[in-house]
Order: C-alpha cells, then sequence, then structure tokens
C-alpha cells in the first residue's frame, strides 16, 4: 500500500479510539447514561434536602416547625431579623471572619516558604520534620485542648502575657493544627513544579529569595489558596477550642449557635426558625469562598495527580 493510499484510508476510517474521543468515553463507561443520570439525581436529593427544609424552616414560624409541618403555612423573614439579637451573630460573624482569615492568611503565607525550604534544599532532620507534619494529622484535636488550655494560662501568670480570651489566642491556637496541614499540602504542590525554571533563574543571577517571590509565589497560587481555604475551613468550623479559649465577647459563631441552641432547649417553643436562620446566615460566608476560588481549588486539589 502506498503513503497515499494509507494516507486517505485513515482520512476515510478515522480512529476511534482516540483519547478524548465520543467513541471512547461511550466503550469505557462502566454504567449506561440513564443509571448515571439516577445516580446522580439521588445524590442530589440527598444532599440538597436537608438544605431545602433547613430555608424553609428558616422563613417558618416557631411553633409550625416545633409541630412538624415542612412546608410553611406562612412565609416569613422574620427570624432573620432576630438572630441579630437574640442569638448575637453579628459580633459572633466578626469574631469568626476575623480569627479564622487570620489563620488562613498567615498558614499561607508561613507555609509557602517552609514548603519551599524543604523541597528544594537538603539539610539533616528534614525527613523527620516532613514525618512530624504528617504524624501530627493523625492526632485528634480533644488530646491537646488541656495542655493549650494550660500553657497559655501560663503565659498569663509567669510572663503577664493574656492570652485566654483574646482573638489573638484563638488565632494562636488554630495556627498550631493549620499551619503543619498548610505546609503539607504546599510540600506535595511543590515537588510538582519543575526545577529547571529555578536553575534557569539562578544562571541569570537570582536569589533564593527572588526565586520564592517572583517564580515559586505566581506559580503556587492555586496550592495557597486551597492551604488557606482549609485553613479557613479549621477555624470557621471549630467549636471545642473556641468554647475553651474566648470570653462572651470575643466567642465565634459557631460557639454562639452552639449557647443558643442549648439555652432554648428548655423552653415551652424551641426557637427552631431562628436557628435555621442563624444556620444559613453563617453558612453563607464559606459558600461564596467556594464559589469564588472555585477554579483555584480544582487546580490545586488535582495538582501532581498526573506527571
Amino acid at each position: 500500500m502506498s503513503l497515499s493510499q494509507a494516507a486517505s484510508k485513515a482520512t476515510l476510517n478515522p480512529i476511534v479510539d482516540r483519547p478524548g474521543s465520543r467513541q471512547q468515553t461511550e466503550v469505557t463507561r462502566l454504567l449506561p447514561t440513564w443509571i448515571l443520570g439516577l445516580v446522580v439525581t439521588v445524590l442530589c436529593v440527598f444532599v440538597l434536602a436537608p438544605l431545602v427544609y433547613i430555608f424553609l424552616a428558616s422563613i417558618n414560624s416557631d411553633i409550625s416547625v416545633a409541630r412538624g409541618d415542612f412546608w410553611p403555612a406562612e412565609f416569613t423573614l422574620a427570624n432573620y431579623a432576630k438572630i441579630w439579637s437574640s442569638v448575637g451573630l453579628a459580633s459572633a460573624l466578626t469574631n469568626s471572619i476575623i480569627a479564622a482569615g487570620a489563620t488562613a492568611v498567615i498558614s499561607a503565607a508561613l507555609s509557602i516558604g517552609t514548603a519551599y525550604v524543604l523541597v528544594r534544599y537538603q539539610f539533616r532532620g528534614r525527613l523527620t520534620i516532613l514525618r512530624g507534619l504528617l504524624g501530627l494529622q493523625s492526632v485528634p484535636g480533644t488530646l491537646l485542648v488541656l495542655p493549650v488550655f494550660v500553657l497559655f494560662s501560663s503565659a498569663a501568670t509567669y510572663l503577664g502575657i493574656t492570652v485566654i480570651g483574646t482573638r489573638w489566642g484563638l488565632i494562636l491556637t488554630y495556627l498550631t493544627f493549620a499551619l503543619p496541614f498548610s505546609t503539607w499540602v504546599m510540600v506535595t504542590y511543590l515537588r510538582g513544579l519543575p526545577k529547571e525554571l529555578e536553575e534557569a533563574a539562578r544562571i541569570d543571577g537570582a536569589s533564593s529569595l527572588g526565586i520564592l517571590t517572583k517564580i515559586i509565589l505566581p506559580l503556587s497560587w492555586p496550592g495557597i489558596i486551597v492551604s488557606g481555604i482549609f485553613a479557613f475551613l479549621l477555624g470557621w468550623n471549630d467549636v471545642l477550642f473556641a468554647s475553651v479559649m474566648t470570653r462572651p465577647d470575643t466567642q465565634t459563631a459557631a460557639v454562639a449557635l452552639q449557647i443558643f441552641a442549648t439555652g432554648t432547649e428548655g423552653g415551652a417553643i424551641p426557637f427552631y426558625g431562628q436557628m435555621m436562620a442563624a444556620s444559613l446566615v453563617c453558612a453563607a460566608p464559606v459558600v461564596i469562598l467556594y464559589l469564588f476560588f472555585q477554579k483555584y481549588l480544582v487546580g490545586g486539589l488535582t495538582a501532581g495527580g498526573v506527571k
């Protein structure tokens, strides 16, 4: 067969199993389309049904919610107006945003430099530090509540520095857990960056600090945002440490919700509608954060998966 005949045959009979083609997708698909659609629909129902119920309960009266009514007899936004005074949500949300936001920014900023040193430099104790970062993730936070509380209480006794009950003390507490995790995330991400870029920069006379700020940092934004968001969630969702390390004026939103729910359980009519409204308001910043940084999250979480 001549070269021209082979080319014409390839044109008339294209390869159907080329990567990404529709034919290959249909061949390698494990389940039929209708079954996949059914599975996705069931999963969406399981995820969205509780959210729909919480929203409907938040615009319903407390009596109707306590009676078990799913659909509100009368739609009202009174619960969203009451939570700012009954729950004290304004100050609690401010404390949560400050504590979780500062934890995310500080841990992301420190982890990029720490991870760069651990990945690109060889020194004694490097493997021990990496193993320690990984081992710290297996320690339950409940085991460290008492040691952390005693340590910070001792700072007021021996150093004259008040840590318990302050915002910066809560931030320092969260950093003890967020920083090792953020550093490990950045170590995994930086291992996927090519060394040739740094070598070319060193040939041009760039210093280590210049390489870190001008080459590594711009290329590492997906990993930095992923580590920052996980650190933010650690501080935002925490109840255990925030209930021990804060005062009424510095308590976070999670603690305020817990106190409000506990205080209304013994009443004649629990304020279920207000609790649902407060839960949605507290969840809104996290949802907005995910939507805003969605493309960075996908890039950061999948980095290093394909070599």
